[in-house]
């Protein structure tokens, strides 16, 4: 079946341009030209990724992203910007973007991200090597990449796609130690060099979730002047 996405693109001609792209590949692309109608649209659940620009009227892209994450939809985002600074770009990763594209943008650069993260998010292709990874299980907590489930005690963990993916790549390299940049390369991909920060803000969220007392973490640990590393007994073979 087709996958469903959402653009929400007040410019008709970009959003002209990206629907047919995403439909030449047999991706089924439903299209809001309003902030407020996009949320609401988006809000619905039925989408497997949202394409959202920044600068939209009625309501901004970071107020839909900011209150989609508050609401607990966590559907992956593309975040489209025609702005050069630094610190939008940034805020959208924040707020719980997946991924930016900057304004003029390539059509196989577009295509590419969003396979990209669809297929992070388990929606799209999964790869082949996902279904030989078992679930791994660190004291209470269980993280299954099949299922992109994560499990505290009882407790089902909602994550977003990022989240899930950072997690995902601590849980399985116990106790090696990462810096912000290695992060960055090996999760966000697409050379986000110098939004360390970025970092910084994903896992604040990740051990306020996981954590039993993010000030003092048992997981996810900084190691000062370096970077973090995920730490705790050697990982078991959950059951799922």
């Amino acid at each position: 079946m087709a996958k469903n996405i959402l653009v929400i693109e007040d410019n008709a001609d970009i959003a002209r341009l990206v629907m047919v792209n995403l439909r030449s590949k047999q991706l089924h692309v439903d299209h809001a030209a309003d902030g407020r109608t996009g949320l609401d649209m988006a809000r619905t659940g039925k989408y497997d990724m949202l394409i959202l620009d920044l600068m939209l009227p009625e309501v901004d892209g970071l107020d839909i992203c900011r209150t989609l994450r508050n609401e607990k939809v966590f559907t992956p985002i593309l975040m489209l910007t025609a702005r050069t600074s630094e610190l939008d770009r940034v805020l959208g990763l924040e707020v719980g973007a997946d991924d930016y594209l900057t304004k003029p943008f390539s059509v196989p650069e577009l295509v590419a991200r969003v396979n990209a993260i669809l297929r992070r998010s388990g929606q799209y292709q999964p790869a082949p090597a996902a279904a030989a990874n078992s679930p791994l299980q660190f004291g209470e907590l269980l993280v299954d990449p099949d299922r992109r489930q994560v499990r505290l005690g009882n407790n089902t963990i909602e994550l977003t796609a990022k989240e899930f993916d950072l997690l995902w790549h601590f849980a399985s390299n116990p106790e090696r130690v990462f810096s912000r940049n290695q992060l960055l390369d090996s999760v966000w991909g697409y050379g986000h060099a110098g939004y360390e920060h970025t970092v910084n803000s994903h896992i604040n969220r990740l051990r306020a979730k996981i954590e039993a007392d993010p000030a003092k973490p048992q997981y996810v640990i900084t190691v000062w002047g370096v970077g973090y590393k995920f730490s705790g007994a050697e990982p078991g073979h959950g059951v799922a």
